[in-house]
């Protein structure tokens, strides 16, 4: 009759049969094992492969190598867009391009239509007073929540709209619909609209419940600005798209730099 087997010793047991270790197996797989799995190795430094360097993740799995974050791929293709429809729309009115006639059409068939005082209230939303003081406003209030970076960039996106304007109003020097002034395209007042109402919302979203509202009212304000623009006859549609591009251009730039974004808890981003 077979005896039964014996139950495992423990550690401090004595007996003739110790459990032992096979080699190649259960080795294989402790902590700075040569080989092993574990990212260490047995002095204790960190392995010279990529792979052991990897950060981990809130869950524990292996993060992305650093740094390879897909936002700056995204930025780049959206800045690129613009900018390349920027260059086109330049390119038209320095070479009296065919895009300028029916762009000179549209605007001469729409100046002087609608109300004025509508369209002249619309057009004063892009003064540097007016959208200058809404983002005033946002930025005092940011700064004093803690989120100084968005802030301040902010500021400097607001500061980066002459010194991006001016130049290509000197260098196209366009006409405009109802004057022989020329320094027309682009749109400062587009421009000006875009980045101050555009920036104010980065600022004020991480703040509100939903922070949606805040981008929909600066496109509505940059909108009603550039109708107000093409209806009085201050400026002609394709100068109004340049301002646009010129403006969405840096409100890119500034969301990727300075960091704005919606937080839990009213906390602004630091």
């Amino acid at each position: 009759m077979r005896e039964t087997p014996r139950p495992q010793e423990t550690a401090g047991d004595t007996g003739p049969e110790l459990p032992r270790h096979r080699p190649g197996r259960a080795l294989a797989h402790t902590t700075g094992a040569s080989g092993s799995g574990s990212p260490h190795r047995s002095d204790g430094r960190p392995p010279h492969t990529p792979r052991g360097a990897r950060h981990t993740g809130p869950t524990g799995h292996p993060g992305t190598l650093p740094p390879v974050p897909r936002w700056p791929v995204l930025l780049v293709s959206q800045v690129s867009a613009l900018l390349a429809v920027l260059a086109v729309l330049t390119w038209q009115v320095l070479a009296d391009g065919p895009l300028l006639g029916p762009d000179e059409r549209l605007g001469l068939s729409l100046a002087g239509h609608g109300p004025a005082r509508l369209a002249d209230l619309f057009a004063d939303l892009g003064n540097p007073q007016v959208a200058g003081g809404v983002l005033a406003c946002a930025v005092a209030l940011a700064w004093f929540r803690g989120a100084r970076r968005p802030a301040a960039g902010a500021v400097l996106a607001m500061a980066a709209v002459p010194a991006l304007v001016v130049p290509l109003k000197w260098w196209t020097d366009r006409q405009g619909p109802l004057t022989e002034a020329t320094g027309y395209y682009p749109s400062g007042h587009t421009t000006t609209a875009a980045v101050a109402y555009g920036a104010a919302a980065l600022l004020l979203a991480p703040y509100l419940e939903r922070p949606w509202v805040t981008p929909v009212a600066a496109a509505s304000l940059t909108a009603a600005t550039s109708v107000g623009l093409v209806l009085r006859g201050y400026h002609w549609p394709l100068d109004v798209v340049a301002g646009w591009c010129l403006g969405a251009v840096v409100l890119l730039v500034l969301r990727a730099g300075a960091g704005t974004g919606r937080v839990r808890g009213g906390q602004p981003p630091k």
